[in-house]
Parts: structure tokens; C-alpha cells; sequence
């Protein structure tokens, strides 16, 4: 029941490829040679803002984009440690209080097991912060 369905799924995606491919590709035209290429201004437009633009991120001999990738990867650097950090405690916490209420005579084992372990998944998070703290005030890329 399944192999039809394959074979037509894959059919499918196979002739949608086929149509943006050709959507996208121009095909190869045989005509009489041009004698000047036909310039568009959009095309030219773009690339004239594409190859200003990075001249535009330099204020006074000093680059902008430094310090703002650095505020970036800051919050990244927060924002996944802290994600992370909460996810794996809330498991691990699930985790414990199923085991506890399994077996309610090895709670202060589990206890035990459970803090150490949520303090070593808070350091984690620790240390994602110092990263964003060095990103942002003690940041080895700026000069």
C-alpha cells in the first residue's frame, strides 16, 4: 500500500522540482548574436547597493559591525544558555519527582542527585553569561 504512494509522492515532488527548475533556469535560446548587451537598471542598481553598503558601516575610522554582532551573539549567547539550562532542569525535575513517587524510600538519594545535578546545569548557564558579558564589555575584537 505504501509503494504507490511512494512512487506517486515522488513523482510529484520530482515534477515540482522539474517546473521551478524551469521557472528559475532560463533555457538556452539560439538566436542572432546582439551586438550590445542589454543592461537592466535593477540588476545594476543592486549591486551598486550591495558593494556600498559595507562602506556605510564605518563611522570615523571604526567599525560598526563589530560591536553589533557582538550585542548579537551576546543574546544569543544568553538567550540559548538559559533555554537550554531551563529545559534540562524541568526534565531532570520531572524526571526526580517520577522517581520519587515510584519509590518514595530512595527520596533523599534522589534529592541528593537531583540538586547536584541542577547546579551543575546552572553553571552552564553561567557561563553562557560571562560569555555575553565578555561579547560586551570586554570584547578581544575591538581595539
Amino acid at each position: 500500500m505504501s509503494a504507490p504512494r511512494s512512487l506517486v509522492l515522488t513523482a510529484a515532488v520530482l515534477l515540482s522540482c522539474g517546473a521551478l527548475f524551469g521557472a528559475f533556469v532560463p533555457a538556452v535560446r539560439v538566436s542572432a548574436p546582439v551586438s550590445a548587451p542589454a543592461i537592466s537598471t535593477l540588476p545594476a542598481a543592486l549591486s551598486a547597493a550591495v558593494l556600498v553598503t559595507p562602506t556605510l558601516a564605518y563611522a570615523d575610522d571604526s567599525s560598526v559591525w563589530i560591536p553589533a554582532l557582538s550585542a548579537v551573539g551576546a543574546g544569543f549567547a544568553i538567550g540559548l544558555a538559559a533555554i537550554g539550562s531551563g529545559v534540562g532542569q524541568g526534565i531532570a525535575s520531572g524526571r526526580c519527582i517520577d522517581g520519587i513517587s515510584r519509590q518514595p524510600e530512595v527520596a533523599d538519594d534522589l534529592r541528593g542527585v537531583l540538586l547536584l545535578s541542577l547546579a551543575f546545569m546552572e553553571s552552564l548557564t553561567i557561563y553562557g553569561l560571562v560569555i555575553a558579558l565578555v561579547l560586551l564589555f570586554a570584547n578581544p575584537l575591538i581595539k
